[in-house]
């Protein structure tokens, strides 16, 4: 009977159908709403095409909506994208198979092919909608009514006007011109029905005695996957993606968690495909090296980073930068009798942890979407909107025959 359950779940593991690479990875869309009674709002679409080798990329425009005043940029660059309208059968063939054919679509000419093994496309569309069903005036007060089926938003109301009332858990902060911003990070798996009103009112805008606490959590770039590997070594692979877009940068700096240890670090460019270099420095290597960073605080003889260089940035680049290592970490990863435990903090926006193969989920303290990786490896997800850190501690037991 166990070998004919065996024969089973192979045939079903052979069936299962390959998941195709989606078109489209890490989207955020700021909409800055226009004068009232014009139901007009700017659109700045981010976002980065992930299909290895697609040399188009293709954004929908919702049924309902005018668009106008459009504009591509490839982010790596800065530069201009070269685009067009057209029609979903045109899309389904030159570049999105599986299109709606109903629907109109902006396609655009990416400025090199995505490269393989998780390279990136990424894209800047700008655009202004008008849409009165979306946005428009009652009485005295504006609304802004929209179902956002992208992940990451913010909303940015016209100068002079007061938010009222939000109805989905949002950051409020205030921007350098005094506009108001609503933003949020939509952990749901389905839509954000958002809906916010607006009325007139003036307010200073003067710097915030608290800037350097109003960070937008749904605009930041880090993220970072742990691949566990078996608990008995205490080690996991990881691998964390960040995006850099301050002229004149040219190095990113990697500060080593107290208690661990770090080897094989790799990075490579995720924009080009470029492997960069990548050095170990400890104590006083990282003072003789001149390395500057808000991130490393005093430099003790146990402060150790890995120091990753790429060409420095011109104004209006980014670069967006996959760096790979090795950590060992008693303290906070092994084995409690029969059960591996992990207890790690997570101060990112999105982090994930993959077990080792053969071990199945018991625990996990912290909500998380739970999902099986194409070699039959349990994966966890965890997505945090706020800013601030969370205390991830997963266990998990070994599937027995």
């Amino acid at each position: 009977m166990r070998i004919l359950v065996g024969i089973v779940l192979v045939v079903a593991a052979l069936a299962r159908p390959a998941l195709a690479a989606p078109q489209e990875i890490d989207a955020y869309t700021r909409y800055e709403l226009l004068a009232p009674g014009s139901a007009s709002f700017k659109i700045i679409y981010d976002v980065t095409a992930a299909r290895p080798g697609a040399t188009a990329f293709f954004n929908p425009i919702r049924k309902g909506s005018v668009a106008s005043d459009e504009s591509v940029i490839d982010r790596a660059t800065g530069h201009p994208l070269k685009f067009e309208v057209v029609n979903g059968e045109t899309a389904k063939t030159t570049g999105l198979p599986d299109a709606d054919p109903t629907q109109d679509y902006i396609r655009v000419a990416l400025a090199r092919p995505v490269p393989a093994d998780g390279g990136q496309g990424r894209i800047r569309i700008i655009k202004t909608y008008q849409d009165p069903r979306s946005y428009y005036a009652d009485g005295a007060e504006l609304v802004f009514e929209r179902s956002l089926g992208i992940k990451r938003n913010a909303v940015v109301l016209p100068s002079g006007y007061v938010l009222v009332a939000c109805n989905y858990p949002s950051q409020v902060a205030q921007e350098a011109d005094g506009r108001i911003r609503v933003s949020f990070l939509n952990t749901t798996p389905g839509p954000a029905p958002l809906k916010l009103r607006a009325r007139p009112g003036r307010l200073s805008a003067t710097a915030s005695a608290i800037a350097a606490r109003t960070g937008e959590r749904a605009a930041q770039t880090r993220d970072i996957v742990y691949f566990l590997q078996a608990p008995e070594t205490h080690a996991f692979d990881l691998y964390h993606d960040y995006t850099e877009e301050r002229p004149g940068v040219g190095t990113y700096v990697n500060v080593v968690r107290t208690g661990s240890a770090a080897s094989n670090p790799s990075a490579r460019n995720l924009d080009t495909g470029e492997v960069l270099n990548a050095e170990q420095l400890r104590g006083e290597a990282i003072t003789r090296a001149g390395i500057k960073d808000e991130s490393l605080g005093k430099v003790t003889r146990d402060t150790e980073i890995v120091l990753f260089r790429f060409a420095p940035l011109k104004p209006g680049q980014s670069v967006r930068l996959r760096m790979s290592e090795t950590y060992t970490d008693p303290g906070r990863y092994g084995l409690k009798g029969d059960e591996l435990v992990f207890d790690r903090s997570f101060g990112r926006p999105a982090n994930a942890v993959v077990l080792p193969k053969g071990w199945r989920l018991t625990n996990s303290t912290i909500p998380a979407v739970v999902s099986e990786t194409a070699d039959g490896r349990i994966r966890l997800d965890f997505e945090n909107p706020r800013p601030d850190e969370v205390q991830v501690l997963i266990t998990a037991r070994r599937e027995t025959p």
